[in-house]
């Protein structure tokens, strides 16, 4: 009997030792294997924004950096050759272009552009500095400012392969854009592990943009129409329903990233208002760098205070594009122009947006007119901690 107590001690020592051994090999083997939840080296960046609320010049703080590659708003394809459909409806085909672009899957644009294309047919190709110097184009350095006009003039008959070809030399992939009015579209992207996808949602006063997109009124006609689904009709938002929608989508995104947000938005969200960017640009604009693993370098810090500290709030011609300005003038400048009426119409549509994102309501003209009143009220950092979210909620 005490023998073969032994006996099943010693058995149950050795499986436990054996265990042990086996444990520590697999641990060890298990440490120089790819851990399939491993971020991709790769960087991805979505600029989410909507219509004249400071995307491009968000864009240009990125797209100037010589470790990214930008495309401003590569969805304007899906949007034009399918017109005749909403939105919504044109959400699953926009995300999927997204997610081509971020892999530098270039082919996915065969079904918007079926013909031999020339960098010169992508949207707005000459405002990405990717696409301006090499390998896309030998004119210019990867550590050049570029400008829009040179590089049309000297880069745009380069054939479209290289496109995706500039694009697989880079370690962030930065993509701006408008055409998302849903941030729980984007969850097949965001929990995609061959991405490594961050969002920076842009946002502006409502009345600002209202002010912005009455410049633009005929360029923005057949998004209109797109968004309040007239079945291709272009529409000019006189009553303000498209910015009901922009301003119903700022608060849609921000509430699903900050009120019981899944698990896998964890540090993937940050929130800009173009505000507190024109007010102390370096301050803001080394936030979203540190975000999306950039450094600033001394000549982006050069070319940042001279693009925000021009003359002036810009021409009407130059509406969609970056130039020279004084940053908190343009910030400003819609309490000079829109009359209160309008101001009043904007207000109702948009109240929940304006309260929701730090901007205070103006009850009268004279408030208006006095610049003196601060309507961008301090930002409320301590509103949303990460340290705070409970993943079982």
């Amino acid at each position: 009997m005490v023998r073969l107590r032994l006996s099943s001690t010693i058995v149950v020592v050795f499986l436990m030792i054996q265990t042990g051994f086996l444990l520590f090999m697999y641990a060890r083997h298990s440490s120089f294997m790819p851990q399939s939840e491993e971020k991709p080296s790769r960087v991805h960046i979505l600029i989410l924004s909507s219509w004249r609320s400071g995307s491009s010049f968000v864009g240009q703080l990125f797209s100037q950096h010589p470790d990214v590659f930008y495309l401003m708003e590569p969805a304007w394809h899906v949007w034009v050759t399918m017109y005749q459909n909403s939105a919504k409806v044109l959400h699953m085909a926009v995300r999927d272009l997204v997610r081509s672009v971020f892999k530098c899957d270039m082919s996915v644009f065969d079904a918007y552009m079926p013909w031999k294309r020339n960098l010169s047919d992508l949207f707005q190709w000459a405002v990405s500095r990717a696409l301006c110097s090499a390998p896309a184009c030998d004119s210019f350095q990867r550590t050049d400012i570029t400008n829009e006009m040179a590089c049309k003039t000297l880069c745009g008959k380069y054939p479209f392969s290289k496109v995706e070809e500039a694009c697989k030399t880079y370690s962030h992939i930065v993509l701006k854009e408008v055409r998302f009015f849903d941030l729980t579209v984007l969850y097949p992207l965001l929990t995609d592990l061959s991405l490594n996808l961050k969002i920076i949602h842009l946002v502006r006063d409502p009345r600002a943009v209202a002010k912005s997109r009455e410049q633009s009124v005929k360029a923005l006609a057949r998004d209109n129409g797109i968004v309040l689904s007239t079945n291709g009709t272009k529409v000019e938002d006189s009553k303000y329903k498209v910015m009901k929608e922009i301003c119903r989508s700022h608060v849609q995104i921000y509430e699903t990233a900050t009120q019981k947000p899944p698990r896998f938005l964890k540090d993937r969200y940050l929130m800009i208002r173009f505000e507190d960017l024109v007010q102390d640009p370096l301050s803001e604009i080394r936030d979203m760098y540190k975000f999306a693993d950039l450094r600033l370098t001394p000549k982006l810090e050069s070319w940042i205070y001279n693009i925000t500290h021009g003359q002036g709030p810009g021409k009407k011609k130059e509406a969609f594009k970056i130039t020279s300005r004084d940053a908190v003038n343009v910030s400003q400048a819609w309490r000079n122009i829109l009359s209160f009426q309008k101001i009043k119409k904007v207000q109702e549509v948009c109240k929940g947006a304006i309260n929701m994102l730090g901007y205070k309501l103006l009850d009268s003209e004279k408030e208006q007119k006095d610049l003196s009143l601060d309507l961008v009220l301090p930002r409320r950092r301590n509103q949303f901690s990460w340290s705070s979210f409970n993943p079982k909620n």
